[in-house]
């Protein structure tokens, strides 16, 4: 299997190294960006623990970006109704 993924990203020209193992990690973090709960990423891994999937899955400093706090949420802004 790593020579078939070694023998296709050779193909396409990438220059960085690609192994199953990253296209293990790149396929979690993709899942994980498109809001795909980390329990149904846990089990597509075959993870016993979720500790597992938390440390092999790598967040995107966007998805990061993208959380916002409850009290961003709040209306603070508005006057209140009459």
């Amino acid at each position: 299997m790593q020579r078939a993924c070694r023998a296709a990203a050779e193909a396409a020209g990438l220059d960085k190294t690609v192994t199953v193992h990253t296209l293990r990690h790149r396929f979690a973090t993709h899942l994980l960006e498109h809001g795909v709960d980390i329990r149904v990423i846990q089990d597509l891994l075959g993870h016993r623990h979720i500790n597992a999937t938390a440390r092999y899955a790598r967040v995107a400093i966007n998805t990061i970006r993208q959380v916002r706090s409850p009290l961003e949420h709040l209306n603070l802004g508005a006057s209140p109704p009459a």
